[in-house]
């Protein structure tokens, strides 16, 4: 009896507990009510050891936006406590690669750092009314850090900054990766932000390992592209941006998309496709570049033909030279030249700043590709070091190549047609892409043999061409050069003539003064 007393007692004590509460905030101010509950808690600060930091949900700046720090840190539990936690939720965020798990609504775990404890709890407060939001769901999520306050440097100066750079980088490593090209600037005003950039995403299987190049090329390149991920306080002791210029020039076929593919792989960068001639001016160049992200590869390609940027500064000192220009043929091409630029007025000073002036400082980790099948048209200020840092020549395909490629498409480590095709290699300009398309079999019934010999036939047969085009550049050559020298000495007769007749006429005018003078 005595125990049941007991409890109704306690029951009689919260009942009553609970009116006074709720009287208390129905009629008392709510300025009482905050300070009642502002010296409160510097009460239970005194006895009470912890410290409590919450990261809500969503900001309260721009258009109800979700905090980065709170993303940050789902990611980092999802991945370094969702074994600890016994409540999970599970969702398909947006550009991931697969479902995130975190923490179920008021669930807790105890993480380490350090050698010290921390708690996160994950919570959410739920609106005292039913209220219809444009925003759609009104509760509001947030996480919970508690620590003790003894470790409370500790935590705010090296725990919170390590959680916000694990977030970011399993973010980036777990996304799903863009190839973006850009848009017209028409086209930049879409329904809530401007859309610089379209893309899509990027799903290239190109690797080093199945990129056709000698082996002892390829490890540099990759060694270097290493070394660069790794050098952000190196580049900052130096005073540079923490980018780096890539040119790949070479015949078409020999793989320059294909390298870019395999880099951007390596790496796990954006892609950033930049066509030219969509870009009005150089203002609208720079936006571009400032809406580009960190951890992204810039690609041009075929900077030759994008636009006429390469002999801007020579086309001037011809323009200098060529006076009047009424040569029908020359008016027609400046003609053609206006009509070109009127669609976009990037200038080569504009794209020389875009690589290598203040505003490329804009952001970090950024490569910059080139590519060109002509590298003999480029503008030297274009492609000078310092902004395309490393050259890579991807020329017609070698023996160590075609091993890569036999590899890829055949599973073959040797056979006995390699020595024949090495040699022919050798003395045959054949592309990468060329050699490929000869080993890809084209039926069922086409096995290893019949590729090889195949590839053996158009080796063959291109170095056949060749030799024809070798023996007409030779013919033609001879030609010219049977012209010039018949030129030459119908040029030659002209002038003895011309030498022939001065002197004669001088020899009259002569005889003539002769005779008038006697």
């Amino acid at each position: 009896m005595a125990g049941g007393e007991m409890w109704t007692q306690i029951g009689s004590s919260l009942a009553g507990l609970m009116f006074i509460w709720a009287m208390f905030k129905q009629y008392f101010p709510f300025e009482i009510e905050g300070h009642l509950h502002k010296y409160t808690q510097k009460l239970v600060s005194l006895i009470y050891p912890y410290i409590h930091i919450t990261f809500h949900e969503f900001t309260t700046e721009g258009f109800y936006e979700r905090s980065k720090a709170y993303t940050a840190i789902e990611r980092y539990l999802s991945t370094n406590t969702s074994t600890r936690a016994k409540r999970l939720k599970a969702d398909m965020v947006r550009d991931s690669k697969s479902l995130v798990l975190s923490m179920d609504d008021y669930e807790e775990i105890v993480d380490e750092f350090k050698g010290i404890k921390v708690w996160w709890a994950s919570s959410k407060n739920i609106p005292r009314s039913q209220v219809i939001s444009f925003y759609g769901d009104e509760e509001k999520r947030f996480y919970m850090l508690k620590f003790h306050r003894r470790h409370r440097e500790i935590v705010n100066r090296f725990y919170l900054n390590h959680v916000m750079d694990e977030g970011k980088a399993i973010e980036v490593k777990t996304r799903k990766r863009k190839l973006y090209t850009n848009n017209r600037s028409e086209q930049w005003v879409g329904r809530y932000q401007r859309t610089t950039w379209s893309h899509v995403v990027f799903e290239h299987p190109a690797t080093f390992d199945t990129l056709a190049m000698e082996e002892t090329k390829k490890k540099q390149i990759v060694n270097d592209l290493i070394t660069f991920t790794k050098s952000k306080d190196y580049y900052k002791k130096i005073g540079k941006a923490w980018k780096r210029g890539y040119l790949l020039f070479g015949p078409p076929g020999t793989g320059k998309s294909t390298m870019i593919a395999a880099m951007a792989n390596l790496l796990e960068y954006d892609v950033y496709d930049l066509e030219l001639t969509a870009v009005k001016d150089n203002t609208e160049l720079r936006t571009l570049l400032i809406d580009t992200s960190n951890k992204s590869i810039i690609v041009i390609e075929d900077i030759d033909c994008s636009l006429d940027l390469t002999g801007q500064r020579k086309k001037k000192e011809e323009k200098d030279g060529e006076g009047d220009g009424k040569d029908p043929v020359s008016k027609k091409k400046n003609e053609d030249d206006e009509k070109s630029k009127e669609s976009s007025k990037v200038t080569l000073s504009g794209l020389l700043n875009f690589i290598d002036g203040l505003w490329s400082a804009c952001g970090g980790e950024r490569i910059i590709v080139f590519t060109t099948n002509y590298v003999e048209k480029l503008d030297p200020a274009l492609i000078r070091r310092g902004r395309m840092d490393k050259h890579i020549e991807l020329s017609y395909c070698c023996f160590e190549a075609f091993k890569v490629l036999a590899r890829n498409y055949l599973d073959l480590e040797s056979h006995d047609l390699f020595e024949t095709i090495g040699k022919l290699l050798e003395e045959t300009k054949l592309s990468p892409a060329d050699v490929a398309e000869n080993l890809m079999p084209k039926s069922n019934d086409e096995d290893a043999d019949a590729c090889l010999a195949n590839l053996i036939d158009a080796i063959e047969k291109a170095k056949e061409e060749a030799k024809v085009e070798e023996e007409e550049k030779e013919r033609v050559k001879a030609e010219e050069e049977k012209k010039a020298k018949a030129d030459k000495e119908e040029k030659d007769k002209e002038e003895e003539h011309k030498s022939d007749e001065a002197v004669e006429e001088k020899k009259t005018a002569g005889e003539e003064v002769r005779e008038n003078g006697g």
